[in-house]
């Protein structure tokens, strides 16, 4: 019984803080995505010297290269997942959010 209402109101602060979780996962992804894009194409560094280009707390926002379209890709597992491009004499810019 205490178990079920532990559960309870977890699920209930859960609900109640989704919004704020959702934005800043949303932020985290965008901010990666842009900062990764700009260490790899502007600056030419290799994507693993680019990891270390995040702000603290934002360990949990992966960051993926996609040469082919220099691009990068960041996410935050099952919230939020954005992409930047490099397009010459603009530097790197967000794709449209989804």
């Amino acid at each position: 019984m205490a178990a079920a209402i532990a559960a309870l109101i977890l699920a209930a602060l859960l609900a109640w803080h989704w919004p704020a979780l959702v934005g800043r996962a949303r932020l985290g992804a965008a901010y990666g995505a842009r900062v990764a894009c700009s260490c790899r194409y502007v600056e030419g560094r290799p994507m693993g010297s680019c990891q270390s280009d995040k702000e603290p707390g934002m360990a949990i926002v992966t960051l993926a290269d996609e040469p082919e379209a220099k691009a990068v890709k960041a996410s935050v597992p099952l919230l939020a997942t954005r992409t930047a491009r490099y397009r010459p004499g603009w530097g790197c810019l967000l794709d449209p959010a989804k």
